[in-house]
């Protein structure tokens, strides 16, 4: 298509103006008269997050999302692009996106002036009308809002006070477009009070002239709700001038958690070899390890547990055992719980810990969370299933260490020892008796659940032994595994 590249071209093409509000709006409405999805790739929100950012859009509000990290608000505020037009026409070099029928600019109104319909058009796509911006406490007004240019006087002539002498921040050149800030609360206060005076009167100081901006501009904010909510962190006007207040969340069920992090973690990583296969059931220990961090008392809730731990654990998780099918040929690649213990790096880093949980440090909580998400995904596989030969194996005295690098078949002739635990750990599953990997790691679950259970003991190095008698009454205590070892007793 060939755009107009003239003021007379675009009055003959019939452009009307719209503001940025409206035209979301417009759009908005478009899209879901077509039944079109809204949002893709945003789980878990359908019922909560989307049906509020909706409504505030058809009130053309500006928006403030509330929520712990990791809770996909950038990428929310990042998709509200989709919602604009593909094209937008501008005046020609203007660095504000000045409306070619009303320019907010002095350059705009100036060309205007000057060149009258022959006014050259230029055409910004979608992408070009987001601006973000970090809030950092040593962010400036001259950043946000804009600052006079010596420079620019000095080369054109014009006195400081001259409008035509500013460098526009990066707000002003968000005009007709969306303009985010990310951590509103850190936001020094002097600039969260030129926010709303442009957001109220259309108007700011710079370096103490008033210069009239009446910006065009869709505010969308995101912030941590308890800094949010602090006394002394905003500015009671400008929150006062944010129409809608979205709050996000964690997914709230594993099945919705297990599909953000199957679309999220790169796993599909081998393709010239028979691929990477990943038991249901791994996927759900992995989830609910984050599901444990966050009703754990020893992680910080206001910081939270973000959904990039799990994506990342099932990352690392597969990578082990890729490096264990390198090692020993394997194939297809099927990850398992001794993988899930060799993650705990991708783990540890993810988790801001309390003063106690500062105490035990993150490593050993990470095991005790690992083996408390086992044991969850444990019960629910093998509820009412009797593993008492198994467990009297291990109190004759008998033990056993399945190394995250040992193949499938060294695994399976270990196993093969235990009594009738290769049967039994494979009843919930519809595995092949060829599926010697998947029933590897169906028989880790089991040996971690009934640890999990406290009916067999695991030390740090990963061995299975017998449970002393002085703990069998104690059922899924806090960190004895390392207390195996005598490490931290």
């Amino acid at each position: 298509m060939d755009y107009p590249g003239t003021l007379r071209e675009l009055k003959e093409f019939r452009y009307q103006s719209r503001s940025v509000k409206d035209e979301l709006r417009d759009n908005l409405i478009k899209k879901l008269r077509a039944g079109e999805k809204l949002f893709p790739g945003i789980v878990g929100y359908d019922d909560t997050v989307i049906p509020q950012l909706i409504n505030a859009i058809l009130s053309r509000h500006n928006i403030i999302l509330l929520g712990l990290r990791g809770q996909a608000k950038s990428r929310i505020i990042r998709q509200l692009t989709d919602l604009l037009d593909e094209r937008l026409p501008i005046i020609g070099g203007s660095e504000v996106n000045d409306d070619p029928f009303h320019p907010i600019s002095a350059f705009g109104r100036h060309m205007l002036a000057e060149h009258g319909d022959l006014t050259r058009i230029d055409w910004i796509d979608r992408d070009a009308r987001f601006v973000e911006k970090l809030a950092t406490p040593d962010v400036t007004v001259a950043d946000i809002i804009g600052d006079v240019d010596p420079i620019k006087a000095a080369k054109g002539g014009h006195l400081l006070s001259d409008e035509l002498t500013i460098h526009y921040g990066l707000l002003p050149r968000a005009n007709r477009g969306i303009f985010a800030i990310n951590e509103l609360p850190d936001l020094a206060g002097k600039i969260q009070v030129g926010l709303f005076n442009i957001m109220q009167e259309g108007d700011v100081q710079i370096k103490g002239y008033p210069v009239r901006l009446p910006l065009d501009v869709m505010l969308v904010f995101s912030a941590n709700p308890e800094d949010y909510t602090a006394r002394g962190k905003i500015i009671t006007p400008l929150k006062d001038r944010i129409g809608t207040e979205i709050m996000t969340h964690y997914p709230k069920e594993l099945p919705v958690a297990i599909e953000i992090t199957r679309q999220e973690a790169w796993t599909n990583r081998v393709a010239d070899r028979d691929g990477v296969v990943v038991p249901e059931f791994i996927r759900e220990v992995v989830e609910q390890i984050a599901f444990e961090a966050r009703e754990d008392s020893h992680v910080d809730k206001h910081s939270g547990v973000s959904q990039r731990m799990p994506i990342t654990v099932m990352e690392s998780v597969v990578s082990n055992a890729e490096r264990r099918s390198l090692l020993t040929g394997d194939e297809p690649i099927v990850p398992r719980v001794a993988d899930i213990y060799a993650a705990i790096p991708s783990m540890t880093g993810k988790m801001e810990l309390e003063y106690e949980g500062e105490q035990l440090g993150a490593h050993r909580i990470a095991r005790d969370l690992i083996k408390r998400a086992a044991g969850e995904i444990f019960e629910g596989y093998f509820v009412g299933i009797d593993f008492s030969r198994t467990v009297q194996w291990f109190d004759e005295g008998n033990k056993l260490l399945l190394t995250d690098t040992a193949s499938a078949d060294e695994c399976k002739t270990l196993l093969d020892a235990i009594p009738e635990l290769w049967e039994t750990a494979s009843i919930p599953f519809d595995f092949k008796s060829s599926d010697t990997g998947k029933l590897v790691a169906a028989c880790e679950l089991v040996l971690e659940g009934l640890y999990a259970e406290n009916k067999i003991s695991r030390n740090e190095e990963g061995t299975y032994t017998a449970v002393t008698k002085a703990r069998k009454d104690r059922r899924g205590m806090i960190y004895d595994d390392l207390t195996e070892t005598g490490k931290y007793s």
